[in-house]
Order: C-alpha cells, then structure tokens, then sequence
C-alpha cells in the first residue's frame, strides 16, 4: 500500500491478469484515483490557441489585447479550478516539494512533444527562492535539460505576483533580464515554462525578451490557466 501525496489516503495498486501472466512489476501510484479526477485537463483543440485557456473561440479577448506584442501561443494542461489551487497551495507556498512528481510526467510529455531546442523555466526572484527553497517551475521540468536563460531585475521583492491584482498584474514593468550570452538563443526554438497563466503579462515579458535575444519562435507552457 502507497499513500497518496494529495489526501493522505492509501492506495490500492491494482493487479491485471497481464501482469500476473507476464510476471510484471506494480507500477506504483503517487496519487489516487479521485484526487486525480478532481483535476480537469484542457484538451488543447477545445483551447485559446493563443493562451491555452478553455474557450469556445479560437483566440479569447483577452488574447485580442495582446496584438500588438510578438507572436506568442501557450499550452495549458489544466484549468485553475479548486484542487489545481490547493495543490498550488501545498505546493508553493506550504513547500511540499515532493509535489512535484504529481504533474512531472505530463510536463514531460508535453516539453519533448513541443520539439522545441531550449527550454527556459520562468525564475523566482531570490528572495522568493530563499524562502521556499527551490523553484517550483523546475521542480515539475525535472531532470530534462533547461537553460536558466532569464534573472529578475530588482534586488528586492516589494509584492509577491499572487497579491496583485489582475490590473497591477498587467501594468508590471519587465521584471526579467537575460542571464546567458543571447548566442545560446539565437535561432533556437525556445519553450518557456510556468507553473500557472493569469494574466499572460509574466510570460509574455519573459517570451518577448528571449525573442530580442534571437530566437525564431518562442512559445510557452504552463501546468494550469487561472
């Protein structure tokens, strides 16, 4: 018996005949059934092509405000719904680092789906990153190779980005800069990574930054769209 990281609850790994005949290891799970189900995924043909958020329209209004930036799309695997938010929660903020293997996989898949040629976590400012002891972003990358390509600007954290409202949000000044010689973007095919889409204003400063750098097509993914 496991116990599932989300609810503490044990897990009964199931046991097919095939595995049975074919003297097969127990796969074992990490999380159970129900917890898995409370997540909902966003199929991306139902999506925003442009931000990944579930959406009846090919690109939502929101999107139709970024028009005058650089051409940007992003893959959202799952909607910011009450047990994404918990498991932010514990996550980020409670430091429960072993968390990350929940959705690790999946980004995974999705990052070597991308065929892209570099990938580029979004950074933490360091004191955010002294506080809670690891990054987040690069927890759920994993062990794929990634280029920490962008630093943040200020030497000190005045407002953590979830306390600001969605207008402080999207009137944030560009907080990144690059941290690596722009020769290692140059004509790359760059994938960003986020834990979570809100307004769109974080990604976009960082995809359009890295596209300054050289790279011929920046696109983003991130685990949830709130």
């Amino acid at each position: 018996m496991t116990m599932c990281l989300l609810c503490h609850r044990e897990i009964a790994a199931p046991l097919t005949l095939w595995q049975l005949i074919n003297f097969q290891p127990i796969t074992e799970q990490i999380v159970c059934t129900r917890c898995r189900q409370a997540f909902s995924a966003i199929d991306p043909q139902l999506g925003c092509q442009s931000c990944g958020r579930l959406s009846d329209q090919k690109k939502c209004s929101d999107c139709e405000r970024w028009s005058s930036e650089i051409e940007f799309s992003n893959r959202a695997c799952y909607t910011y719904n009450t047990a994404m938010k918990a498991y932010m929660s514990q996550y980020k903020f409670n430091g429960d680092y072993r968390l990350r293997t929940v959705f690790q996989l999946e980004i995974q898949r999705e990052i070597q789906a991308s065929k892209c040629d570099v990938v580029v976590p979004i950074p933490l400012h360091p004191d955010t990153l002294a506080a809670r002891g690891f990054n987040q972003v690069e927890g759920l990358i994993g062990e794929l190779p990634m280029l920490r390509a962008l630093t943040t600007i200020s030497a000190t954290k005045a407002q953590h980005q979830s306390a600001k409202n969605r207008k402080q949000r999207l009137t944030t000044a560009q907080p990144f800069k690059l941290a690596v010689d722009s020769m290692q973007l140059y004509r790359k095919n760059v994938l960003i990574v986020d834990d979570v889409y809100t307004t769109g204003r974080t990604i976009r400063h960082a995809a359009l930054l890295l596209k300054k750098a050289g790279a011929t097509t920046v696109k983003g993914l991130t685990l949830a769209h709130g």
